[in-house]
């Protein structure tokens, strides 16, 4: 009942804002808060209600609805779903909470609209993380674009409707595949079901062939997409450079997860025989993300759009731990460190770079303008952004003692342990991304001030508050990562050594 009170809260909230008239703007923007910080609070009485050394799943709850085809209302976590289903909701509620402009293209009052469509894509968001039947997984995964459209289409800015439409169709096309490789998965079953865990115990296809590889293909292909790993990768950009700042937080943090989340409760644990004879192929096409998104996001002079490119290279470190985990290796310790390091990236890259997008939005209010070579010398005049932006980007460059840091080392260790020379080229992706944040940094904040930014403001005191939670939460993992890592362990093992 807890989980479905975590999503389902975030949905009576939405359809709250969108039918009940004569909402203000703030009125909106509380509602938005509560319901968002109450869905985060039943997500952690879910997190201390559960047994790291217990059943791979917990809080399970199943109610028939389908039985012909197998389909049932069926929600539940493993360590791995309860950790990113948490920092989603976290990350929903700085979103929702952070300062915007919601007047939209019309420049007319419609904040109730645009935080109903913020509840319910954070109610399908989560659903995808908790629910144990894969077409109510397809479905979830889906209605999450419907959110994310409206949100780029008629609160971004520059070409937004061009953006969201670019979102929606590469998207939408992934998630065709994806519907393909589901149903070729469901046909393969002894017994057909949509019941996550009884394909995941049958393990079907283990003995590989054409249509093994197929279902494989549909469902990589999707997931890739959504990730999305190069070369799927180009409705990202500019999509971030027209959403609105929240909305890319969101897009960042948590959209792109779906996509390895997906990785791991599909392929790796319904069709570990097949991953396993793909893992090396898609562990190159993530050294291929790690270093093309690394050094594109080195070339840009956009802020929002060299962020999103590291975005591309973050989650090509999730993809190689996942790749680690489904290889021929016989050594448990290292995949499970990949799977372990994975998952923990994936919290990382949503706490850091949600809170980078956040920031982004914040420039956005002030000038209108992401140009870097529009800034300068805002150390002074801004000290707290100044403090805080370091904060974050030394997360996302690998700092030890951050977040960032945590996640890469675990990939980094198993990587070697199974694919050294992956491991190798892969630090490479380290090394640009540092320099590509410190030039970020000092194009913003060092050197004289322009003239024009001489009535440039300080974070105002909501600003203040969200990026130092977030901030506090990237230093906490980084500091202090047992509490999550014995979260993850248990399912990574299961996962592991199951099969």
């Amino acid at each position: 009942m807890i989980l479905t009170l975590a999503w389902c809260l975030p949905l009576l909230g939405a359809l709250l804002l969108a039918f009940v008239p004569r909402w203000s703007e703030s009125g909106a923007r509380i509602c938005g808060i509560i319901v968002a910080a109450l869905s985060l609070a039943m997500l952690v009485w879910a997190w201390f209600g559960f047994d790291p050394d217990g059943p791979l799943f917990q809080h399970v709850l199943e109610v028939p609805w389908v039985p012909s085809i197998g389909v049932a209302y069926r929600v539940g976590v493993d360590g791995i779903a309860l950790a990113v289903a948490t920092m989603s909701a976290l990350v929903f509620l700085a979103a929702i909470a952070y300062p915007a402009d919601t007047r939209g293209q019309s420049r007319q009052p419609d904040a109730h609209q645009y935080y109903a469509w913020m509840l319910f894509l954070m109610a399908t968001s989560l659903a995808v993380f908790l629910v144990l039947d894969l077409l109510l997984f397809y479905v979830f995964f889906d209605l999450s674009l419907v959110g994310m459209y409206f949100l780029i289409g008629r609160w971004g800015h520059g070409k937004p409707q061009l953006s969201a439409l670019t979102f929606f169709l590469f998207t939408f096309a992934g998630s065709l595949a994806l519907l393909l490789g589901i149903i070729g998965l469901y046909l393969s079953l002894d017994t057909p079901s949509f019941d996550m865990r009884l394909i995941i115990e049958q393990r079907p296809l283990a003995d590989g062939g054409l249509y093994a590889g197929l279902v494989f293909l549909g469902l990589m292909l999707g997931l890739a997409i959504k990730t999305p790993l190069v070369p799927l990768h180009t409705w990202l950009p500019q999509a971030h450079v027209d959403a609105p700042g929240p909305a890319s937080a969101i897009l960042a943090g948590v959209l792109l997860k779906m996509g390895t989340y997906g990785m791991v409760r599909l392929p790796l644990a319904m069709l570990p025989d097949t991953f396993e004879r793909y893992a090396l192929v898609v562990g190159i096409i993530a050294l291929v993300a790690i270093l093309y998104g690394a050094l594109v996001a080195l070339g840009q002079r956009n802020l929002k759009r060299r962020i999103a490119y590291t975005s591309i290279n973050h989650m090509g470190y999730t993809v190689l731990g996942i790749a680690v985990a489904a290889s021929f290796s016989d050594n448990l310790a290292a995949k499970q460190l990949a799977l372990t390091g994975a998952t923990v990236e994936m919290v990382a890259h949503g706490l850091i770079t949600g809170a980078l997008f956040l920031i982004c939005g914040s420039f956005w209010q002030r000038t209108g303008e992401y140009d870097l070579d529009y800034y300068g010398g805002l150390a002074h005049q801004a000290p707290l952004l100044t403090g805080l932006t370091v904060l974050v980007a030394f997360a996302s460059l690998g700092m030890p003692g951050l977040a960032g840091f945590v996640a890469e080392f675990q990939i980094f260790a198993g990587t070697f342990a199974v694919y050294p020379w992956l491991a190798v080229l892969a630090v490479l992706g380290i090394l640009i991304t540092a320099g590509l944040f410190l030039d970020l940094l000092r194009r913003l904040f060092f050197g004289s001030l322009p003239v024009h930014l001489g009535q440039f403001t300080e974070l105002n005191r909501v600003e203040v508050v969200v990026l130092s939670v977030l901030g506090l939460g990237i230093v906490i993992i980084g500091v202090y990562p047992s509490f999550l890592l014995e979260v993850i362990d248990g399912a990574s093992a299961l996962l592991i050594g199951g099969r």
